[in-house]
């Protein structure tokens, strides 16, 4: 059972042990680059590591690529916009052009046929007489001759 142990538990602790600093240490070895002419000066440590170097280069190239980013979301934008307008214009030319032309050959169609079909009543009306002999057209085959059904 995990809950009732007879040895008391603490809490985790770091076990931090600190770098002892001495000074006096340092400043023999800064003579001793004096005295063979190597002492580099603030500016140029180039090996030796400043505290925060890393977060500092991390900071610059994510502030680097977000300016980058936005650059190219700036331009995508202005092209979405360019693209956007150009359809809004052709769509206003098909609208304004194209739609009356079509509709106008609709209208034609429509009435064409509507006055084809008022005259072919008319004629068929005044041409029908009940009264008439029906013409008899014969047939094209003879008989005796059989239809064949193929399946």
């Amino acid at each position: 059972m995990g809950f009732f142990s007879p040895h008391k538990r603490h809490a985790n602790k770091f076990n931090y042990t600190p770098r002892y600093y001495d000074p006096a240490k340092e400043e023999r070895e800064q003579r001793r680059l004096e005295l063979r002419g190597e002492r580099r000066s603030d500016e140029a440590k180039s090996g030796e590591y400043e505290p925060g170097q890393y977060i500092r280069a991390k900071r610059e190239a994510r502030e680097n690529r977000l300016a980058q980013e936005k650059k190219q979301k700036n331009s995508d934008k202005r092209m979405n916009m360019w693209v956007t307008g150009l359809g809004l214009i052709l769509l206003v030319i098909f609208i304004y052009v194209l739609v009356p032309r079509i509709g106008a050959i609709f209208e034609m169609a429509t009435s064409d046929s509507n006055a084809k079909l008022e005259e072919r009543q008319m004629k068929e009306y005044e041409e029908f007489n009940p009264y008439a002999p029906i013409v008899i057209v014969p047939n094209d085959y003879q008989e005796g001759d059989e239809i064949e059904i193929v399946e």
